[in-house]
């Protein structure tokens, strides 16, 4: 198929999927109207043309992840696709309160479970499923973050439909990762399509720094101007350290290792070259039990020992909370709609998908049934990997998996196999559908912030649903588009 045949009904729909730009009768969806306009007039050797350019671009940026293979880090240039994502501003303006409303009643489950533990004692979340969770923290018990926030950044999976509605995939509240690929994918698109930008209202997603700023400064135990915010990375062979380094620079924050911090009588230090500077709010990206050895692993050199002291105490905010995976265990998940509805009397504004827990018997039994038919996930793995998607697999995975599950059961959750809406996407100088998903990211500290669109994510095979770029994944720029005009 020709680029051009794009908007002259030569674009291959997927069979009972929501396509972002295209419409079921093949009409161009009308946010996507300026897109289908100049690839009617510059056609397919002007879109590879700019697709080139866009990885030039890359390359010149230093836009990088890293991927593990074979026990090495392999540094690959970040890849971008050069047809963008549009959705709606309308539409945006439901979907950004409903994530709001999902964070809100989160951070407020988070800080009961450490404290007062209504929600279990009513028995809305069944307390054994909270308390043998690995996320469940017992040094935290008795802490309450500034503001109560406990997971302060947040990325929440979205997927849409057969009918084109936004569902909660998951939620990642430990330390959710993307958003600078967010930021860059913006910034490369503008430079690859300024006629588009010109043409089109499409909404800034360039203010996220500062919003990052601004929570974070607003964790500060002190009164002060310009509080001491560090971030906090596990150092240069980290998968994600392009992206801590990047946010770094952008909020003009301090970056800095385990090693460049210190506690003395319960407060936090930075060294510094010709001393020491407090530091008041700490952006982690290490995991939970790695931050102080005192408090969680003894036989660990990594952390900063006496750092859950100086946080409990107060003298120190840490953004996202130690502990605040408790609710982005997969398991947590399925009673997300109940958690909101308790602490907020309100009905989701965005469903889940439906799920199935395998540690109810019934509902174990089941998915045992339909291995087949369903997708099934560890309750604590990132990334995409350990999941088995059911029509998609073998007959011995499916062996395997079902071993695990009757070995493990609080250990999985399934669900449908969703038909993922799909995108247009320059593949051999062709567009056809390849299958997406949405990471918008969320902030709470003393205000809420949610960005306009997100992180989408695609898969580049065909017919896989695996958007991870760790297993071929790639991304696309996302367009809110103002359509109130």
């Amino acid at each position: 198929m020709s680029v051009k045949s794009f908007t002259r009904g030569g674009y291959p729909l997927t069979e009972n999927c929501f396509d972002e730009l295209v419409s079921s009768d093949g009409s161009v969806r009308p946010v996507a109207a300026a897109i289908a306009r100049f690839i009617d007039k510059h056609g397919a050797t002007e879109l590879c043309q700019r697709q080139e350019q866009l990885n030039q671009t890359i390359s010149d940026m230093g836009v990088c992840f890293t991927l593990y293979s074979d026990g090495n880090n392999i540094d690959r240039a970040w890849p971008l696709d050069v047809m963008p994502r549009t959705i709606p501003s309308t539409e945006w303006q439901s979907t950004s309160a409903g994530l709001k409303q999902r964070l809100t009643a989160l951070n407020l489950f988070i800080d009961d479970l450490y404290n007062k533990q209504s929600i279990l004692k009513d028995g809305v979340v069944p307390a054994d499923l909270v308390l043998q969770s690995r996320n469940y923290l017992a040094p935290c018990q008795g802490i309450s973050p500034r503001f109560g926030v406990w997971a302060n950044i947040c990325g929440t999976d979205l997927v849409r439909d057969e009918d084109g509605r936004f569902l909660v995939l998951e939620d990642n509240l430990r330390v959710p990762s993307g958003v600078s690929y967010m930021l860059e994918n913006r910034t490369v698109m503008k430079r690859v399509f300024p006629e588009l930008f010109a043409e089109s209202t499409i909404y800034p997603v360039d203010d996220y720094p500062h919003q990052l700023w601004r929570m974070l400064a607003s964790l500060s135990p002190r009164h002060s101007d310009v509080p001491c915010i560090v971030l906090l990375t596990p150092g240069i062979y980290n998968s994600a350290y392009f992206e801590h380094s990047f946010l770094a620079q952008q909020t003009g924050i301090e970056l800095a290792e385990n090693t460049d911090l210190f506690v003395e009588d319960d407060i936090v230090y930075l060294k510094k070259l010709h001393g020491k500077q407090r530091v008041d709010v700490i952006y982690r990206r290490v995991d939970d039990v790695f931050i102080d050895p005192l408090a969680f692993r003894p036989d660990s050199v990594l952390g900063i020992a006496g750092l859950i002291k100086a946080w409990a105490k107060g003298n120190v905010s840490i953004a996202n909370a130690p502990g605040s995976g408790v609710a982005d265990d997969k398991v947590i998940y399925a009673y997300v709609p109940q958690i909101i509805q308790y602490y907020l009397g309100e009905k989701p504004l965005i469903d889940n998908v439906e799920t199935f827990l395998c540690l109810d018997p019934k509902q174990k039994n089941y998915v045992l049934a339909n291995l087949d038919k369903l997708v099934v996930k560890p309750a604590n793995e990132s990334g995409g990997y350990g999941i088995l998607i059911g029509p998609r697999s073998t007959l011995a995975e499916q062996q395997q998996m079902a071993e695990a599950i009757k070995a493990n059961p609080r250990n999985f959750i399934a669900q449908p196999t969703l038909n993922l809406s799909t995108a247009p996407t320059l593949c051999d100088g062709a567009l056809e559908p390849r299958h997406l998903d949405l990471r918008p990211f969320i902030l709470q500290g003393k205000e809420l912030y949610c960005t306009t669109g997100g992180l989408s994510r695609v898969a580049l095979k065909r017919g896989s649903l695996v958007v991870n770029s760790s297993q071929g994944g790639g991304s696309k720029d996302t367009w809110i588009i103002n359509d109130e005009v």
